[in-house]
């Protein structure tokens, strides 16, 4: 489980690209079965009562997930674009549309997990039949409208591949709610981090590139293009490990008022964080962590996980140091100057989520995937170790809330004193 590929990313490419030897309908059939079998993989260890399961409302069910990216392709491809294709059930776009108020009503988030019908049987027999449907479309069509609907199937197979993420962090979040403690994976670990090289990279004064270019898939946030002015900082190479985070905590982290934002303390003190998310103190006083592969000993050389931005920024203000900001990340990480940017944790900059100089979302429905979430919510960069290996580049921009820490959430620090 530490290394979750797809072959996504380089089919499509290929299929876009037009020099591949094989038919258009091929390639595509290609990369549509693998990213909707990965999906599936990833849920076959999972009982139906695991599946309906919801344990906090930023969660939601695997089985949700599952109808959701299936819901995805038969509202914006099969509808549209298959003659005479009928929908497989009319209830599931209510059920399985999420945040596409263009795309009709839907049912409330947070009561997800009380949707115990259809089962997870059901929403098996839902994909085969968008499957189905896909691979046929895709044998059908001519050449040119298979050219035009290229692009919305890689929007759809990278769409699949973020539920694939959230399917496994959210599926953790309801595993560490139960005392037994249970696993999704017995043999699950977090791949080993890299130490190597020094502590510190400098980041000269200077003018860069950010963002994405080139016609390669991206998401709508990643662009333009455009210059900002970085430097001159330094960039912690390694990420923050347990043991670090342990003096941390160690040292009344938790309970220095001075160390935090206002917001962040509250919310610390109103949730009672003592350690990370998913952390248990045993009764001989040692810290655990409860993992896909269940409860587990702290490794101290692992990076801190699970932990929320104001946590993050309450540490790096112990450090005496900051947290980057993404232009900062993107630039080191580009340059090959960090350890780990990929693969093992998502990584906390200070930068909020807002647009990019020029941004404009693209129009219709798909509109609403990212630019109406550009408020109030900070960037992470990277990827973690749940992320499908495929998913990752250099200006992908995730975002969340900064109280949240049910993902694979990290940090690493910067320093303004050069």
């Amino acid at each position: 489980m530490s290394n979750m590929s797809s072959a996504a990313a380089s089919v499509v490419k290929s299929a876009l690209s037009g020099h591949a030897p094989r038919a258009l309908s091929s390639r595509l059939s290609e990369a549509y079965r693998v990213v909707r079998d990965e999906t599936e993989r990833r849920a076959a260890p999972l009982s139906a009562e695991d599946q309906v399961v919801q344990s906090m409302p930023d969660a939601s069910p695997a089985k949700w997930h599952r109808a959701h990216t299936t819901w995805f392709f038969e509202q914006f491809l099969l509808g549209p674009h298959r003659p005479g294709y009928q929908v497989f059930h009319p209830d599931y776009a209510y059920l399985f549309n999420s945040y596409y108020v263009s795309a009709g009503p839907r049912h409330t988030r947070a009561a997800r997990g009380l949707l115990t019908r259809p089962g997870a049987d059901d929403v098996t027999a839902y994909r085969r039949a968008v499957d189905e449907a896909m691979l046929a479309l895709f044998a059908e069509a001519d050449e040119a409208t298979l050219h035009k609907l290229a692009p919305l199937v890689e929007v759809g197979l990278n769409h699949e591949q973020q539920h694939q993420e959230l399917l496994l962090t959210d599926i953790l979040h309801a595993f560490a709610q139960n005392p037994i403690p249970p696993a999704y994976d017995r043999v699950w670990r977090l791949p080993a981090a890299d130490r190597s090289g020094d502590d510190w990279v400098d980041l000269p004064e200077g003018i860069h590139a950010i963002g994405h270019a080139g016609e390669s898939f991206h998401f709508d946030n990643e662009k333009p293009a455009h210059r900002a002015l970085v430097g001159p900082v330094k960039l912690a190479r390694h990420l923050v490990t347990n043991a670090e985070w342990l003096e941390f905590m160690a040292d009344g982290g938790y309970r220095t008022a001075t160390l935090w934002l206002m917001d962040g303390f509250a919310a610390a003190e109103r949730d009672g964080w003592e350690a990370p998310g998913h952390w248990r103190q045993g009764e001989d006083g040692a810290w655990r962590i409860m993992t896909l592969g269940g409860l587990q000993a702290i490794d101290p050389d692992a990076p801190v996980c699970h932990i929320s931005y104001y946590e993050a920024d309450a540490y790096a203000r112990w450090r005496g140091k900051h947290l980057p900001t993404e232009m900062e990340w993107e630039v080191a990480a580009r340059a090959g100057h960090l350890n780990d940017a990929f693969g093992l944790v998502w990584q906390w900059t200070r930068s909020s989520y807002s647009p990019y100089p020029g941004y404009r979302a693209i129009e219709g429905a798909l509109g609403e995937y990212n630019g109406k979430f550009m408020v109030n919510q900070l960037v992470l960069r990277g990827s973690s170790c749940v992320t499908p290996a495929d998913h990752s580049r250099l200006t992908y921009r995730n975002f969340f809330y900064p109280h949240h820490r049910w993902q694979f959430t990290g940090l690493r620090l910067a320093d303004y004193d050069v």
